[in-house]
């Protein structure tokens, strides 16, 4: 990191003092770390080899996205959640609404993306303008582990999406997805299953 950066990096400490009480207290700690371990592994951060709540703090300084996922984590604070919303402005046009997100989520440009889902599994990856939601008298996903989600991809209505999914950008999905598949398309057919090349309707 350049050094001009790194200074402002802990000059900026001061006003994380509400973030640092905040990261303490919250009951989703524990959940938070993992957050913060997959972001700093894919942004390859590990050479840095800060403390973890300085790498909290770098994330918050520098990614609106986690951000807002760490203020979903602790809205278990409102107060002092509130204040620190404040002192670091979320990504306005990112929603998250689910009432259970395993660890270790990451959201990749998150603009315009709604998240809302009866569950998320541990080490997901959702990208912009994708819409995770409601179909009205069905209900809403339950989504596995290590599920990838791309850009523009809309999946809807009480539909289970199997652990290691890939579901394609742009791609609708209204129906239960296999685990271990890759789902492209709309109507969307899976493009591969079990690291296997296949052409199967959905």
């Amino acid at each position: 990191m350049h050094k001009v950066k790194k200074a402002y990096l802990y000059v900026s400490l001061i006003r994380s003092l509400p973030l640092l009480l905040l990261f303490n207290i919250t009951s989703q700690k524990s959940i938070i770390n993992k957050d913060i371990a997959r972001w700093i592994k894919i942004h390859k951060l590990e050479h840095l080899n800060y403390s973890q709540f300085m790498y909290l703090h770098l994330l918050v300084l520098t990614i609106p996205e986690f951000r807002n996922l760490l203020f979903f984590r602790c809205r278990d604070r409102y107060f002092l959640n509130s204040i620190n919303k404040i002192i670091y402005p979320r990504l306005k046009s990112l929603y998250i609404t689910d009432n259970n997100i395993g660890g270790g989520l990451y959201i990749q440009h998150g603009f315009s993306t709604v998240i809302t889902a009866n569950t998320i599994g541990e080490n997901c990856w959702i990208n912009q303008q994708v819409t995770i939601g409601w179909v009205e008298g069905e209900g809403c996903p339950t989504i596995g582990n290590n599920v990838y989600i791309y850009a523009g991809a809309v999946v809807i209505g009480n539909i289970n999406i199997g652990d290691n999914s890939i579901i394609g950008a742009n791609t609708t999905i209204v129906k239960n997805v296999p685990q271990n598949c890759t789902v492209v398309g709309s109507p969307a057919y899976i493009i591969k299953r079990n690291g296997i090349k296949v052409h199967e309707k959905l």
